[in-house]
Protein backbone atom coordinates (compact mmCIF):
# COMPACT_ATOMS: atom_id res chain seq x y z
CA UNK A 1 0.00 0.00 0.00
CA UNK A 2 1.30 3.54 -0.68
CA UNK A 3 2.03 6.18 2.02
CA UNK A 4 0.29 8.95 0.27
CA UNK A 5 -2.17 9.55 -2.52
CA UNK A 6 -2.66 12.12 -4.69
CA UNK A 7 -6.66 11.76 -5.73
CA UNK A 8 -6.73 14.15 -9.12
CA UNK A 9 -4.06 15.29 -11.15
CA UNK A 10 -5.17 19.16 -10.51
CA UNK A 11 -4.70 18.73 -6.84
CA UNK A 12 -2.35 20.43 -5.04
CA UNK A 13 -2.89 18.57 -2.08
CA UNK A 14 -1.60 15.46 -1.10
CA UNK A 15 -3.34 12.76 1.17
CA UNK A 16 -1.58 10.70 3.75
CA UNK A 17 -2.41 7.36 3.78
CA UNK A 18 -0.74 6.72 7.37
CA UNK A 19 0.90 8.50 10.18
CA UNK A 20 3.58 10.21 8.43
CA UNK A 21 6.92 12.00 10.56
CA UNK A 22 8.31 15.17 9.97
CA UNK A 23 11.12 15.02 7.66
CA UNK A 24 9.64 12.01 5.13
CA UNK A 25 10.76 12.13 1.83
CA UNK A 26 7.84 12.24 -0.48
CA UNK A 27 8.46 11.23 -3.88
CA UNK A 28 6.04 12.06 -6.28
CA UNK A 29 4.79 11.00 -9.61
CA UNK A 30 6.64 13.41 -11.85
CA UNK A 31 9.90 12.42 -10.51
CA UNK A 32 10.20 15.38 -7.84
CA UNK A 33 10.65 15.39 -4.11
CA UNK A 34 9.36 16.97 -0.76
CA UNK A 35 9.96 16.87 2.56
CA UNK A 36 7.63 17.36 5.47
CA UNK A 37 7.66 20.04 7.28
CA UNK A 38 5.47 18.55 10.63
CA UNK A 39 4.18 15.41 11.33
CA UNK A 40 1.36 14.55 8.79
CA UNK A 41 -1.48 12.61 10.39
CA UNK A 42 -3.70 9.40 8.49
CA UNK A 43 -6.00 10.88 6.02
CA UNK A 44 -4.33 14.38 6.13
CA UNK A 45 -3.41 16.00 3.44
CA UNK A 46 -0.35 18.13 2.82
CA UNK A 47 1.13 21.02 0.52
CA UNK A 48 2.01 18.96 -2.88
CA UNK A 49 3.18 22.61 -3.69
CA UNK A 50 3.61 25.93 -2.96
CA UNK A 51 -0.27 27.51 -2.12
CA UNK A 52 -0.02 31.26 -2.12
CA UNK A 53 -1.96 33.04 0.68
CA UNK A 54 -5.74 33.93 -0.57
CA UNK A 55 -5.42 31.35 -3.28
CA UNK A 56 -7.49 28.04 -3.78
CA UNK A 57 -6.49 24.82 -1.81
CA UNK A 58 -7.31 21.76 -4.07
CA UNK A 59 -8.69 17.89 -3.76
CA UNK A 60 -10.60 16.18 -6.09
CA UNK A 61 -9.82 18.60 -8.56
CA UNK A 62 -11.76 21.20 -7.18
CA UNK A 63 -11.68 23.82 -4.86
CA UNK A 64 -11.79 22.98 -1.31
CA UNK A 65 -11.51 26.67 0.10
CA UNK A 66 -8.79 29.19 0.18
CA UNK A 67 -4.95 29.31 2.10
CA UNK A 68 -5.55 31.98 5.07
CA UNK A 69 -1.92 31.86 4.69
CA UNK A 70 1.37 30.70 2.67
CA UNK A 71 1.59 27.15 3.09
CA UNK A 72 5.12 25.83 1.51
CA UNK A 73 5.02 21.95 0.40
CA UNK A 74 5.11 19.34 3.51
CA UNK A 75 3.65 21.51 5.41
CA UNK A 76 0.20 20.23 6.99
CA UNK A 77 -2.95 21.89 5.28
CA UNK A 78 -5.98 22.09 7.32
CA UNK A 79 -8.01 23.86 9.48
CA UNK A 80 -5.55 26.29 10.76
CA UNK A 81 -4.58 27.65 6.96
CA UNK A 82 -7.73 27.08 5.19
CA UNK A 83 -11.26 28.59 5.22
CA UNK A 84 -14.27 27.66 3.22
CA UNK A 85 -15.29 29.99 0.24
CA UNK A 86 -18.79 29.34 0.59
CA UNK A 87 -21.38 32.04 1.60
CA UNK A 88 -25.02 32.54 1.06
CA UNK A 89 -27.24 31.71 -1.79
CA UNK A 90 -25.97 31.12 -4.92
CA UNK A 91 -27.60 31.77 -8.79
CA UNK A 92 -26.84 28.71 -10.61
CA UNK A 93 -27.22 28.17 -14.79
CA UNK A 94 -27.99 24.90 -16.55
CA UNK A 95 -24.77 23.25 -17.65
CA UNK A 96 -26.25 19.71 -18.21
CA UNK A 97 -22.93 17.61 -18.31
CA UNK A 98 -24.51 13.58 -18.24
CA UNK A 99 -22.11 10.45 -18.70
CA UNK A 100 -23.18 7.21 -19.04
CA UNK A 101 -21.73 4.28 -17.07
CA UNK A 102 -22.33 1.57 -19.73
CA UNK A 103 -23.17 -0.91 -17.42
CA UNK A 104 -25.23 -4.19 -18.36
CA UNK A 105 -28.37 -5.48 -17.11
CA UNK A 106 -27.92 -8.49 -15.43
CA UNK A 107 -31.14 -9.57 -14.86
CA UNK A 108 -30.43 -10.90 -11.38
CA UNK A 109 -32.79 -11.21 -8.83
CA UNK A 110 -32.91 -12.02 -4.61
CA UNK A 111 -35.79 -13.37 -2.61
CA UNK A 112 -37.79 -11.22 -0.78
CA UNK A 113 -41.63 -10.48 0.89
CA UNK A 114 -44.10 -9.07 -2.37
CA UNK A 115 -46.57 -7.02 -1.20
CA UNK A 116 -50.18 -7.26 -2.30
CA UNK A 117 -49.70 -3.36 -3.31
CA UNK A 118 -46.88 -4.18 -5.35
CA UNK A 119 -44.03 -3.05 -3.20
CA UNK A 120 -40.75 -5.16 -1.66
CA UNK A 121 -39.64 -6.25 1.18
CA UNK A 122 -36.60 -7.60 2.73
CA UNK A 123 -37.82 -8.11 6.08
CA UNK A 124 -40.71 -9.04 7.54
CA UNK A 125 -41.27 -7.63 10.83
CA UNK A 126 -44.59 -6.58 13.31
CA UNK A 127 -44.37 -2.90 14.36
CA UNK A 128 -46.08 -0.74 16.49
CA UNK A 129 -46.74 2.90 15.84
CA UNK A 130 -47.41 5.37 18.38
CA UNK A 131 -49.84 8.43 16.84
CA UNK A 132 -48.07 10.35 19.24
CA UNK A 133 -45.17 10.22 22.08
CA UNK A 134 -48.15 10.01 24.98
CA UNK A 135 -48.64 6.63 24.49
CA UNK A 136 -45.02 4.91 23.97
CA UNK A 137 -45.22 3.64 27.51
CA UNK A 138 -48.30 1.50 26.27
CA UNK A 139 -46.86 0.38 23.02
CA UNK A 140 -43.54 -1.12 24.75
CA UNK A 141 -46.27 -3.13 27.71
CA UNK A 142 -47.78 -4.70 24.58
CA UNK A 143 -44.57 -5.45 22.54
CA UNK A 144 -43.43 -7.05 26.26
CA UNK A 145 -46.16 -9.40 27.01
CA UNK A 146 -46.52 -10.50 23.19
CA UNK A 147 -42.64 -11.36 23.67
CA UNK A 148 -43.67 -13.66 26.87
CA UNK A 149 -46.43 -14.89 24.82
CA UNK A 150 -44.65 -15.65 21.57
CA UNK A 151 -40.61 -16.69 22.32
CA UNK A 152 -40.53 -18.31 18.83
CA UNK A 153 -38.35 -16.37 15.93
CA UNK A 154 -40.37 -17.17 13.11
CA UNK A 155 -40.82 -13.53 12.29
CA UNK A 156 -37.73 -11.03 11.37
CA UNK A 157 -38.13 -8.83 14.40
CA UNK A 158 -40.99 -7.13 16.95
CA UNK A 159 -40.28 -3.29 17.68
CA UNK A 160 -42.32 -0.30 18.72
CA UNK A 161 -41.03 2.72 16.80
CA UNK A 162 -40.86 5.61 19.64
CA UNK A 163 -41.04 9.04 19.00
CA UNK A 164 -41.81 12.20 20.95
CA UNK A 165 -44.32 13.92 18.10
CA UNK A 166 -47.71 13.91 16.74
CA UNK A 167 -49.23 16.44 18.84
CA UNK A 168 -48.35 20.18 19.36
CA UNK A 169 -47.15 20.68 16.06
CA UNK A 170 -48.70 23.13 13.31
CA UNK A 171 -48.78 23.46 9.59
CA UNK A 172 -45.91 21.59 7.77
CA UNK A 173 -44.08 20.74 10.44
CA UNK A 174 -47.18 18.75 11.69
CA UNK A 175 -47.73 17.54 8.18
CA UNK A 176 -44.07 16.29 7.65
CA UNK A 177 -44.78 13.79 10.97
CA UNK A 178 -48.29 12.54 9.62
CA UNK A 179 -46.88 11.90 5.95
CA UNK A 180 -43.52 10.35 7.70
CA UNK A 181 -45.31 7.69 10.10
CA UNK A 182 -47.74 6.99 6.99
CA UNK A 183 -45.11 6.13 5.17
CA UNK A 184 -43.34 4.03 8.00
CA UNK A 185 -47.12 2.42 8.58
CA UNK A 186 -46.88 1.28 5.09
CA UNK A 187 -43.44 0.56 4.63
CA UNK A 188 -42.90 -2.85 2.57
CA UNK A 189 -40.30 -4.25 5.18
CA UNK A 190 -43.42 -4.43 7.84
CA UNK A 191 -45.07 -7.26 7.29
CA UNK A 192 -47.73 -5.51 9.92
CA UNK A 193 -48.61 -2.99 11.89
CA UNK A 194 -50.78 -1.56 14.73
CA UNK A 195 -51.30 2.02 15.47
CA UNK A 196 -51.59 3.05 18.28
CA UNK A 197 -53.23 6.77 19.27
CA UNK A 198 -54.09 8.20 22.34
CA UNK A 199 -57.38 10.13 21.55
CA UNK A 200 -57.08 13.72 22.34
CA UNK A 201 -53.83 14.46 19.85
CA UNK A 202 -53.56 16.33 17.15
CA UNK A 203 -52.41 13.39 14.71
CA UNK A 204 -56.03 12.12 15.24
CA UNK A 205 -55.84 8.60 13.61
CA UNK A 206 -59.14 9.66 11.27
CA UNK A 207 -56.46 12.50 9.72
CA UNK A 208 -53.61 10.42 9.93
CA UNK A 209 -55.18 7.39 7.56
CA UNK A 210 -55.55 10.59 4.59
CA UNK A 211 -52.21 10.25 4.50
CA UNK A 212 -52.03 6.54 4.51
CA UNK A 213 -54.70 6.13 1.98
CA UNK A 214 -55.44 2.49 0.75
CA UNK A 215 -54.31 -0.24 3.35
CA UNK A 216 -54.66 -4.08 3.95
CA UNK A 217 -56.65 -4.37 6.75
CA UNK A 218 -56.02 -7.82 7.64
CA UNK A 219 -51.87 -6.07 8.36
CA UNK A 220 -52.53 -2.24 9.81
CA UNK A 221 -55.22 -2.20 12.21
CA UNK A 222 -55.50 0.86 14.60
CA UNK A 223 -56.64 0.95 17.99
CA UNK A 224 -57.33 4.98 20.46
CA UNK A 225 -56.54 4.20 23.98
CA UNK A 226 -59.15 6.41 25.37
CA UNK A 227 -61.64 4.60 23.76
CA UNK A 228 -61.15 1.15 25.33
CA UNK A 229 -60.73 0.23 28.73
CA UNK A 230 -57.77 -1.59 28.76
CA UNK A 231 -55.59 -0.18 25.80
CA UNK A 232 -53.19 -2.54 26.66
CA UNK A 233 -55.37 -6.00 26.73
CA UNK A 234 -57.09 -4.90 23.56
CA UNK A 235 -53.43 -3.85 21.72
CA UNK A 236 -52.09 -7.36 22.32
CA UNK A 237 -55.35 -9.25 20.85
CA UNK A 238 -55.21 -6.52 17.82
CA UNK A 239 -51.37 -7.60 17.67
CA UNK A 240 -51.98 -10.82 17.90
CA UNK A 241 -54.45 -10.96 15.13
CA UNK A 242 -52.11 -8.84 12.93
CA UNK A 243 -49.00 -11.50 13.49
CA UNK A 244 -51.60 -14.92 12.77
CA UNK A 245 -51.72 -13.24 9.52
CA UNK A 246 -47.99 -12.27 8.90
CA UNK A 247 -46.17 -14.72 10.21
CA UNK A 248 -46.81 -16.96 7.18
CA UNK A 249 -45.35 -14.28 4.36
CA UNK A 250 -43.07 -16.39 2.31
CA UNK A 251 -40.06 -15.09 0.31
CA UNK A 252 -40.07 -15.60 -3.39
CA UNK A 253 -38.23 -14.68 -5.81
CA UNK A 254 -38.30 -10.72 -6.96
CA UNK A 255 -36.36 -8.46 -9.68
CA UNK A 256 -33.55 -6.68 -8.17
CA UNK A 257 -34.95 -3.72 -9.67
CA UNK A 258 -37.43 -3.77 -6.64
CA UNK A 259 -34.59 -2.69 -4.22
CA UNK A 260 -34.65 1.05 -3.53
CA UNK A 261 -31.44 1.87 -1.29
CA UNK A 262 -30.68 4.56 0.37
CA UNK A 263 -27.34 6.68 0.28
CA UNK A 264 -25.62 8.00 3.93
CA UNK A 265 -22.37 8.68 5.64
CA UNK A 266 -21.74 9.87 8.90
CA UNK A 267 -18.50 9.74 11.01
CA UNK A 268 -16.72 10.58 7.72
CA UNK A 269 -13.08 10.83 7.65
CA UNK A 270 -10.39 12.37 5.13
CA UNK A 271 -10.72 8.40 3.78
CA UNK A 272 -14.28 8.64 2.69
CA UNK A 273 -14.03 10.43 -0.60
CA UNK A 274 -11.52 7.87 -1.30
CA UNK A 275 -12.87 4.22 -0.50
CA UNK A 276 -16.08 3.66 0.49
CA UNK A 277 -18.20 6.75 -0.53
CA UNK A 278 -16.40 5.98 -4.22
CA UNK A 279 -17.80 2.66 -3.94
CA UNK A 280 -21.02 3.39 -2.83
CA UNK A 281 -21.52 5.33 -5.96
CA UNK A 282 -20.04 2.70 -8.29
CA UNK A 283 -22.62 0.36 -6.31
CA UNK A 284 -25.20 2.97 -7.52
CA UNK A 285 -24.42 3.02 -10.88
CA UNK A 286 -24.98 -0.76 -10.77
CA UNK A 287 -27.75 -1.13 -9.28
CA UNK A 288 -29.74 1.57 -11.53
CA UNK A 289 -28.34 -0.46 -14.52
CA UNK A 290 -29.98 -3.06 -13.26
CA UNK A 291 -33.24 -1.26 -13.14
CA UNK A 292 -33.41 -0.14 -9.00
CA UNK A 293 -33.16 2.69 -7.41
CA UNK A 294 -31.33 4.26 -5.29
CA UNK A 295 -31.59 8.32 -2.98
CA UNK A 296 -28.99 10.35 -2.25
CA UNK A 297 -29.55 13.04 1.14
CA UNK A 298 -27.93 15.05 3.26
CA UNK A 299 -28.45 18.34 1.76
CA UNK A 300 -26.25 20.75 3.47
CA UNK A 301 -23.78 18.31 2.92
CA UNK A 302 -24.16 18.89 -0.90
CA UNK A 303 -23.46 22.59 -0.25
CA UNK A 304 -19.87 23.33 -2.27
CA UNK A 305 -20.40 20.02 -4.56
CA UNK A 306 -24.11 21.15 -5.40
CA UNK A 307 -22.90 21.95 -8.84
CA UNK A 308 -22.07 18.28 -9.89
CA UNK A 309 -25.44 16.97 -9.13
CA UNK A 310 -27.05 19.81 -11.04
CA UNK A 311 -24.71 19.09 -14.06
CA UNK A 312 -26.39 15.52 -14.16
CA UNK A 313 -30.47 16.75 -13.76
CA UNK A 314 -32.13 14.59 -16.47
CA UNK A 315 -33.66 18.17 -17.93
CA UNK A 316 -34.68 21.82 -17.02
CA UNK A 317 -37.30 20.86 -14.51
CA UNK A 318 -35.37 18.58 -12.17
CA UNK A 319 -32.56 20.74 -12.68
CA UNK A 320 -34.79 23.82 -11.37
CA UNK A 321 -36.13 20.84 -8.41
CA UNK A 322 -32.21 20.69 -7.25
CA UNK A 323 -31.43 24.34 -7.07
CA UNK A 324 -35.06 24.76 -5.18
CA UNK A 325 -33.65 21.95 -2.85
CA UNK A 326 -30.55 23.36 -2.10
CA UNK A 327 -31.26 27.26 -1.59
CA UNK A 328 -34.79 26.18 0.47
CA UNK A 329 -32.17 24.44 3.00
CA UNK A 330 -30.02 27.63 2.61
CA UNK A 331 -32.92 29.58 3.53
CA UNK A 332 -33.93 27.38 6.39
CA UNK A 333 -30.59 28.26 8.13
CA UNK A 334 -30.97 31.30 7.53
CA UNK A 335 -34.33 32.23 8.58
CA UNK A 336 -32.97 30.91 11.95
CA UNK A 337 -29.98 33.43 12.43
CA UNK A 338 -27.53 30.55 12.03
CA UNK A 339 -24.01 30.13 9.78
CA UNK A 340 -25.46 28.12 6.37
CA UNK A 341 -22.07 26.34 6.36
CA UNK A 342 -20.98 25.39 10.40
CA UNK A 343 -19.74 21.97 9.08
CA UNK A 344 -17.78 19.56 9.30
CA UNK A 345 -17.98 18.44 12.90
CA UNK A 346 -15.24 18.08 15.14
CA UNK A 347 -14.80 14.56 14.85
CA UNK A 348 -14.93 14.85 10.45
CA UNK A 349 -11.99 17.45 11.76
CA UNK A 350 -10.30 14.74 13.68
CA UNK A 351 -10.66 12.56 10.98
CA UNK A 352 -9.11 14.75 8.21
CA UNK A 353 -11.91 16.81 6.75
CA UNK A 354 -11.17 20.59 6.73
CA UNK A 355 -14.00 22.82 5.01
CA UNK A 356 -17.47 21.95 4.09
CA UNK A 357 -16.69 22.53 0.43
CA UNK A 358 -14.12 19.14 1.39
CA UNK A 359 -16.70 16.98 3.11
CA UNK A 360 -19.13 17.50 0.09
CA UNK A 361 -17.17 16.66 -2.48
CA UNK A 362 -16.38 13.74 -1.00
CA UNK A 363 -20.13 12.99 0.51
CA UNK A 364 -21.75 13.47 -2.96
CA UNK A 365 -19.69 10.48 -4.73
CA UNK A 366 -22.47 7.98 -2.85
CA UNK A 367 -24.55 9.02 -5.90
CA UNK A 368 -22.30 7.76 -8.38
CA UNK A 369 -21.90 8.95 -12.45
CA UNK A 370 -26.02 8.19 -12.93
CA UNK A 371 -28.41 10.82 -13.64
CA UNK A 372 -30.47 12.57 -11.38
CA UNK A 373 -34.02 11.48 -12.06
CA UNK A 374 -36.10 13.27 -9.22
CA UNK A 375 -35.86 15.58 -6.94
CA UNK A 376 -37.83 14.03 -3.21
CA UNK A 377 -39.61 16.19 -0.54
CA UNK A 378 -39.19 14.89 2.86
CA UNK A 379 -41.23 11.86 3.47
CA UNK A 380 -42.31 11.71 -0.21
CA UNK A 381 -41.94 8.11 -1.33
CA UNK A 382 -40.06 7.44 -4.44
CA UNK A 383 -41.88 7.50 -7.86
CA UNK A 384 -39.20 7.01 -10.75
CA UNK A 385 -36.33 4.47 -10.79
CA UNK A 386 -33.13 5.61 -10.94
CA UNK A 387 -31.03 7.99 -9.19
CA UNK A 388 -33.24 10.39 -6.68
CA UNK A 389 -32.16 13.61 -4.19
CA UNK A 390 -34.24 13.72 -1.36
CA UNK A 391 -35.08 16.93 1.16
CA UNK A 392 -33.44 15.79 4.81
CA UNK A 393 -30.74 17.34 7.04
CA UNK A 394 -27.78 15.33 7.45
CA UNK A 395 -28.18 14.16 10.74
CA UNK A 396 -27.53 10.69 11.15
CA UNK A 397 -30.92 8.95 12.40
CA UNK A 398 -33.12 11.73 10.83
CA UNK A 399 -31.12 11.08 7.62
CA UNK A 400 -31.47 7.65 7.45
CA UNK A 401 -35.24 7.43 8.69
CA UNK A 402 -36.10 10.19 5.77
CA UNK A 403 -34.37 7.48 3.36
CA UNK A 404 -36.64 4.91 4.67
CA UNK A 405 -39.68 6.97 5.03
CA UNK A 406 -38.92 7.51 0.91
CA UNK A 407 -39.32 3.84 0.30
CA UNK A 408 -35.63 2.52 0.95
CA UNK A 409 -36.11 -0.96 2.48
CA UNK A 410 -31.98 -1.03 2.95
CA UNK A 411 -29.38 1.85 3.49
CA UNK A 412 -25.93 1.86 2.73
CA UNK A 413 -23.90 3.97 5.67
CA UNK A 414 -20.32 4.58 5.22
CA UNK A 415 -17.88 5.92 7.85
CA UNK A 416 -14.26 7.03 8.98
CA UNK A 417 -15.32 7.16 12.40
CA UNK A 418 -17.54 4.45 13.24
CA UNK A 419 -21.08 4.20 15.02
CA UNK A 420 -23.19 1.88 15.97
CA UNK A 421 -26.87 3.37 15.30
CA UNK A 422 -29.33 1.47 13.40
CA UNK A 423 -32.18 2.94 11.22
CA UNK A 424 -35.91 1.22 11.27
CA UNK A 425 -34.68 -0.11 8.24
CA UNK A 426 -31.64 -2.19 7.65
CA UNK A 427 -28.59 -0.18 8.08
CA UNK A 428 -25.22 -1.68 6.58
CA UNK A 429 -22.32 0.00 7.68
CA UNK A 430 -19.04 0.38 5.71
CA UNK A 431 -15.81 1.38 6.84
CA UNK A 432 -13.75 3.50 4.92
CA UNK A 433 -10.31 2.43 6.03
CA UNK A 434 -9.26 -1.34 7.46
CA UNK A 435 -8.31 -0.38 11.14
CA UNK A 436 -11.95 0.61 11.97
CA UNK A 437 -13.15 -2.66 10.61
CA UNK A 438 -11.18 -4.61 12.52
CA UNK A 439 -11.39 -2.64 15.74
CA UNK A 440 -15.24 -2.07 15.75
CA UNK A 441 -16.71 -5.60 13.96
CA UNK A 442 -19.73 -5.20 16.55
CA UNK A 443 -20.44 -2.06 14.62
CA UNK A 444 -18.97 -2.46 10.51
CA UNK A 445 -20.25 -4.43 8.57
CA UNK A 446 -18.33 -3.87 5.18
CA UNK A 447 -14.60 -2.65 4.88
CA UNK A 448 -14.14 -0.56 1.99
CA UNK A 449 -10.58 -0.14 2.98
CA UNK A 450 -9.77 -2.58 1.08
CA UNK A 451 -9.75 -0.74 -2.30
CA UNK A 452 -6.11 0.86 -0.39
CA UNK A 453 -4.80 -3.26 -0.63
CA UNK A 454 -4.97 -3.76 -4.11
CA UNK A 455 -8.69 -4.54 -4.62
CA UNK A 456 -9.90 -2.90 -7.53
CA UNK A 457 -12.94 -0.81 -7.71
CA UNK A 458 -15.01 -3.44 -9.97
CA UNK A 459 -13.88 -6.31 -7.70
CA UNK A 460 -15.23 -4.84 -4.70
CA UNK A 461 -18.46 -3.68 -6.00
CA UNK A 462 -19.17 -6.48 -7.58
CA UNK A 463 -18.71 -8.45 -3.59
CA UNK A 464 -20.44 -5.05 -2.15
CA UNK A 465 -22.99 -6.50 -4.25
CA UNK A 466 -23.15 -10.20 -3.66
CA UNK A 467 -23.49 -9.39 0.10
CA UNK A 468 -26.60 -6.79 -0.58
CA UNK A 469 -28.44 -9.89 -2.15
CA UNK A 470 -27.50 -11.70 1.22
CA UNK A 471 -28.68 -8.70 3.14
CA UNK A 472 -31.86 -8.53 1.64
CA UNK A 473 -32.84 -12.44 1.72
CA UNK A 474 -32.30 -12.24 5.47
CA UNK A 475 -29.25 -11.69 6.68
CA UNK A 476 -28.72 -9.31 9.86
CA UNK A 477 -26.44 -6.53 9.72
CA UNK A 478 -24.71 -5.54 12.71
CA UNK A 479 -26.99 -3.25 14.51
CA UNK A 480 -30.17 -5.55 13.87
CA UNK A 481 -28.25 -8.33 15.82
CA UNK A 482 -27.95 -5.88 19.01
CA UNK A 483 -31.33 -4.24 18.42
CA UNK A 484 -30.50 -0.80 17.45
CA UNK A 485 -33.45 0.51 15.46
CA UNK A 486 -35.09 3.37 16.20
CA UNK A 487 -36.85 6.42 13.78
CA UNK A 488 -36.04 10.37 14.10
CA UNK A 489 -38.65 12.81 12.91
CA UNK A 490 -37.40 15.90 10.95
CA UNK A 491 -38.97 18.62 13.50
CA UNK A 492 -39.15 21.77 11.26
CA UNK A 493 -41.33 24.03 13.63
CA UNK A 494 -42.52 25.64 16.90
CA UNK A 495 -43.79 23.50 19.96
CA UNK A 496 -46.94 24.50 20.85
Amino acid sequence: MKDFLKIHSDDNVLIALKDLPQGYLVKQEDGTSLELSEPIPYAHKFAATDIAEGTDVVKYGAPIGYATSTIIPGQHVHTHNTKTKLSGTINYQFNQLLSDPQLKNENRTFMGYQRANGEVGIRNELWIVPTVGCVNGQADQIINQFKAKHPANDIDHVQVFRHSYGCSQLGDDHQNTQKALANLIKHPNAGGVLVLGLGCENNQISELKKFIGDYDESRIRFLTAQEVEDEVEEGLKLFESIYETMRHDKRESCPVSALKIGLKCGGSDGLSGITANPLVGALSDYLIAQGGSTILTEVPEMFGAEHLLMERAENKFIFDKTVKLINDFKEYYLKHNLPVYENPSPGNKKGGITTLEDKSLGCTQKGGTATVVDVLNYAEPIQKNGLNLLASPGNDLVAASALGFSGCQLVLFTTGRGTPFGSFVPTMKIATNTALFEKKKNWIDFNAGKLLENYSMQQLTSELFNEIIIIAEGKKLKHELTGFKEIAIFKTGITL
